[in-house]
């Protein structure tokens, strides 16, 4: 993995940054901005792995991430895609543990990453900040919850619908309001609907014979949203 080049202009990145906290005061907001770190990454690149150290909290400007967890055969489950402007990679830090997911650039991407030290102390001298930090891991442990239930009681094709239309509610669509903002791979998309990638192809390609989608290479465009979500809830 070849190691990502530093940026030179910082001022919208640090805007961008520190707007994820609008408690924080001007002198918090200096005090963060001259810690913060912004790297460039391609695609692949690994952000952090299993077992390293937590001791960054990232902040993704720009791109897309997988954030994943190696599961029973070696498979990778997709827990989570982040999304501009999201915190993400400080859960290990509060529970005093080594990561136990993987952070993977999915395309070219800029991220910044401040010193988990220092935004404990902030946190512990802003209320808000600190509220705003619980508010977004508890959102995020509801829709781990909500995800588990999900993908292990419904069958392949409501699995499959549920993560094309997870995609879209979360990451958008182009200028045709139909084309998801987001390209995974047949692989990744497999990880996030929990099936294999032969299952994954394969049902894709009987929504596509459905007129539900219409592909063309990793581009998806969702064609009937209405019969998606409709086999997404039957399960």
């Amino acid at each position: 993995m070849a190691a990502p080049s530093t940026l030179t202009d910082l001022s919208a990145i640090t805007d961008a940054v520190c707007g994820v906290w609008p408690s924080l005061t001007a002198q918090e907001r200096q005090e963060l901005t001259s810690h913060l770190s912004v790297l460039r990454y391609k695609r692949n690149d690994v952000i952090y792995g299993v077992k390293d150290n937590p001791d960054k909290m990232y902040f993704l400007v720009h791109g897309k991430v997988k954030v994943a967890k190696n599961g029973v055969g070696g498979r990778d489950q997709i827990v989570r895609v982040i999304k501009p402007v999201e915190m993400f990679g400080y859960r290990a830090w509060f529970a005093g543990a080594s990561h136990l997911t993987t952070a993977t650039v999915l395309e070219p991407s800029v991220v910044a990453s401040a010193p988990m030290a220092l935004v404990e102390r902030l946190m512990s001298g802003n209320a808000l900040m600190g509220l705003q930090v619980v508010r977004h891991l508890s959102v995020l442990l509801g829709q781990s919850d909500e995800r588990t239930v999900n993908l292990t009681q419904k069958h392949i094709r409501g699995r499959l619908a549920e993560a094309l239309l997870f995609l879209k509610d979360n990451h958008g669509v182009e200028e045709d309001g139909c084309t998801l903002g987001i390209y995974l791979s047949r692989e990744d998309l497999a990880n996030l609907s929990n099936m294999t990638t032969s299952n994954a192809i394969r049902t894709l390609s009987t929504f596509a014979d459905e007129q539900l989608v219409a592909i063309d290479g990793k581009k998806i465009k969702i064609v009937r949203e209405e019969e998606l979500r409709r086999i997404s809830q039957m399960g």
